[in-house]
């Protein structure tokens, strides 16, 4: 298993970045949020690699962070995602913004991605949907709101977990606090989460 590579970014294309160690260059399949971080041509880089291995080819997936690397493997662990489909979806969606989409059964965001329908995005949902962590949901919440967000992290995972530990799903209480303000502090996101939950106004 080739865990990571580090050389010289030697080349760059739509979705492959060509790292060269040891006078060997491999082509790595990404995505376009890997393609965006990359420094230039001919400056030293680290990817963090997966290696599937199949009857009729070899190929290589490279990503920016570990974290996009790991969330590329759960993908796969959902029935009928391949390689092709998981690398699509993390193209259209970060690993946090993906981890809001499936918490929150956000269908139309998954199938942003090319080549996947709506039963696919819902099994991805179904499949993954326990696997979520409140961090992962209050990071996804941050990204989509903003740079002012940043400070917001704390008070939304705080959220997420007063409204688990209340007995809601993390599907549950993504979506109760969905479109709510980050910036909020604590208990003002969870008075309206659960005012929204009891069917009431926010």
């Amino acid at each position: 298993m080739i865990y990571s590579l580090t050389g010289k970014l030697i080349h760059v294309e739509n979705a492959l970045a060509v790292v060269e160690c040891a006078g060997v260059g491999y082509a790595c399949k990404t995505t376009r949020a890997t393609l965006g971080a990359l420094p230039s041509v001919g400056s030293a880089v680290t990817l963090y690699t997966h290696l599937n291995v199949r009857e009729d080819a070899v190929e290589l997936f490279g990503f920016y962070t570990g974290r996009e690397l790991e969330c590329f493997r759960q993908l796969q662990t959902v029935s009928g995602v391949g390689p092709k489909a998981a690398l699509a979806i993390l193209s259209e969606l970060t690993p946090d913004r993906f981890a809001l989409a499936v918490a929150s059964g956000d269908v139309k965001a998954i199938t942003r991605a090319a080549g996947v329908g709506p039963k696919l995005a819902q099994r991805v949902i179904l499949e993954l949907k326990d696997r979520v962590t409140s961090e992962e949901i209050a990071s996804g919440f941050s990204e989509g709101a903003g740079p002012a967000a940043a400070f917001s992290t704390g008070s939304m995972t705080e959220a997420v977990s007063a409204l688990t530990a209340l007995g809601y799903s993390q599907s549950e209480a993504a979506q109760a606090l969905g479109g709510l303000d980050p910036s909020l502090s604590a208990e003002e996101l969870i008075r309206r989460a659960l005012r929204g939950l009891a069917g009431g106004k926010r």
